[in-house]
């Protein structure tokens, strides 16, 4: 998994080397968000509290955040979206109650998120690169077209 460090405030970048992709849950899942910076760690504290009170079943958190990120008022204001994955699952949540599991095991979130997907699924698809170079390629190319994107990648991998 990986994310791009850019963080930017309507027209302005602000920061450059943001973390947007964190292990959790000791280790045994990555996640990242897009969007609101404040929002999306709301959202990932969430979704290891719902690891937690799941034993770690990905499927399950997975299921239990988007339920209450759909139904609490709270956190239906919430402007950002969640990506989390393990070696057997990849998921995109959102606040609509949408849990994604991808066809393919490529995901991608964010302004960029297209951009990137589009390069992974055609590098993952002609090309010889383990998943984490695939990661780190996809987002520079997303970063050389959108202008939210940068290409300060950071790769997490399991």
């Amino acid at each position: 998994m990986a994310g791009d460090g850019q963080v930017t405030v309507d027209k302005t970048v602000m920061k450059h080397g943001a973390r947007k992709v964190r292990a959790i849950a000791d280790g045994k899942v990555l996640a990242g968000f897009a969007g609101s910076a404040a929002d999306g760690i709301t959202l990932l504290e969430k979704f290891e509290g719902k690891m937690s009170a799941y034993k770690d079943n990905v499927v399950r958190a997975a299921v239990e955040l988007a339920k209450d990120w759909r139904q609490d008022r709270a956190l239906r204001r919430l402007e950002a979206l969640l990506i989390v994955g393990t070696p057997e699952h990849l998921f995109v949540l959102s606040g609509t109650g949408d849990v994604i599991e991808p066809d393919e095991g490529v995901a991608a979130i964010g302004s960029g998120g297209p951009y990137a997907q589009a390069a992974a699924m055609a590098l993952l698809g002609h090309s010889s690169l383990d998943a984490a170079a695939i990661a780190q390629e996809a987002l520079r190319i997303a970063g050389r077209i959108d202008i939210y994107t940068n290409d300060n990648v950071e790769v997490l991998s399991l």
